[in-house]
């Protein structure tokens, strides 16, 4: 299923000013007054018509929130809507529920809030808490759809969900094969003393780093966030070859721990995750550290591929007409909207419910996604329509090269030791 030039092209010429944009952004959360983001460019197709009701996970209370999906999800709201005429000529209508990471029930009484609005899909952005949904919108028959199952149950089943990116696993085998092939052989990594925190490095990084020949070593800090002169300490402790984050809630947090890291004189690689911000602040003292991805950024624009560049300079651009938090997970849940209304604009379906959208997207095959790679979904062993990764150097003030040129395609033996990785 691929994405029509032809028709992308054609409506992006069109001009529709006298039309009226119909679209809205429902929040069952109180700290979302459902902003609808900035207003359209001139030249772009307004959709019009009967919403198409979709339902987001919006990690935006607790210790753990990431701002930038609100950015993200307003700048994906204007492009989709008024820029390529929404999913076959229909607004999307953003359900917006707010999900506090620590607690799991305010993610099962999000799903129950969407099953009453109607929603025929629901966004997993970046919710490690995705599990506890998961029983409610399967009975629902309403898929589940993301980019990363941050959650590892989530993550090791294929019934009634898709994710456009990679599992978590790829990130680590990935990540930690380019360690091993730049001659690297110790990795102390802090996380947020949180469940799936302990889950994921517990029983995915340290067998993955003792099969790959990485001595592999992990911190905790309290989810509220760290004394990050005493994290930085002790992640520098023995001198690993390097050091960081597995995961990040928000860019602040690498920012802050990067600084820290250097303050202590810490000399080996500096990995900082999924963040791209630090990269800004740091300047010439950033170059060095690597951070990863599952679709291009902003910082790699010049060695991004011809077939993507073009999107990422436009999800740039309705990003930066938002006020709110940029960075990875704005882009993220960018990417992940884009990606839903494209496909499912290709798909021509006649109706969309949840049965019918769920086997659209698993339909996808060879598929150009809008930041990222080719996709293949519907596999029966896993969620995720691909594995490869990007890990990026930070080369020069405020810019990162992929480490390999291109992606990385994590190895299929280790893979293949964690449910629904591949």
């Amino acid at each position: 299923m691929r994405w029509s030039n032809t028709r992308r092209a054609g409506r992006l010429a069109a001009v529709a000013v006298a039309a009226a944009c119909i679209f809205s952004v429902v929040s069952c959360s109180s700290d979302d007054g459902g902003s609808d983001g900035s207003a359209a460019d001139s030249s772009g197709t307004k959709a019009s018509g009967e919403p198409i009701k979709i339902g987001l996970f919006n990690p935006s209370k607790g210790p753990g929130i990431q701002p930038g999906v609100t950015t993200g999800k307003q700048a994906a709201i204007d492009y989709i809507n008024n820029q390529i005429g929404g999913i076959n000529g229909r607004p999307i209508e953003i359900v917006d529920c707010g999900i506090d990471q620590t607690a799991p029930e305010s993610t099962v009484s999000c799903a129950n809030q969407f099953v009453e609005a109607g929603v025929v899909a629901a966004i997993d952005a970046f919710n490690s808490e995705s599990a506890a949904a998961v029983p409610i919108l399967t009975a629902a028959k309403i898929p589940l759809v993301g980019e990363i199952p941050y959650s590892t149950i989530t993550g090791a089943s294929a019934d009634n969900r898709v994710y456009f990116g990679p599992p978590p696993a790829a990130f680590l085998v990935g990540f930690m094969q380019q360690l091993k092939a730049d001659g690297k052989d110790s990795l102390t990594l802090a996380n947020a003393d949180l469940p799936q925190a302990h889950q994921v490095f517990d029983g995915l990084m340290k067998p993955l780093g003792a099969a790959l020949g990485i001595d592999v070593k992990g911190v905790y800090y309290p989810p509220a966030g760290p004394n990050f002169t005493q994290l930085a300490s002790q992640l520098a402790e023995g001198n690993p070859s390097a050091a960081g984050l597995m995961t990040s809630p928000n860019d602040n947090t690498c920012t802050k721990l990067a600084q820290s890291l250097r303050s202590v004189n810490y000399e080996g690689t500096i990995f900082l995750a999924a963040c791209t911000e630090f990269i800004d602040t740091l300047g010439s003292q950033a170059v060095g550290a690597q951070t990863y991805s599952p679709f291009w950024q902003t910082p790699a624009l010049d060695s991004t591929p011809a077939e993507v560049k073009g999107n990422l300079e436009t999800a740039q651009k309705f990003i930066d007409e938002q006020d709110g938090t940029k960075g990875f997970y704005a882009y993220g849940t960018f990417s992940i909207l884009a990606d839903f209304t494209r496909i499912l604009t290709d798909a021509q379906l006649t109706e969309y419910t949840g049965p019918s959208i769920l086997g659209a997207l698993k339909a996808v095959k060879d598929y150009q996604s809008f930041i990222g790679p080719k996709l293949n979904c519907g596999k029966p062993t896993t969620p995720n329509c691909t594995t490869e990764m990007l890990l990026f150097n930070v080369v020069d003030d405020k810019k990162t090269e992929p480490a390999t040129g291109g992606f990385i395609t994590p190895n299929p033996a280790a893979l293949q030791r964690i449910p629904g990785a591949y």
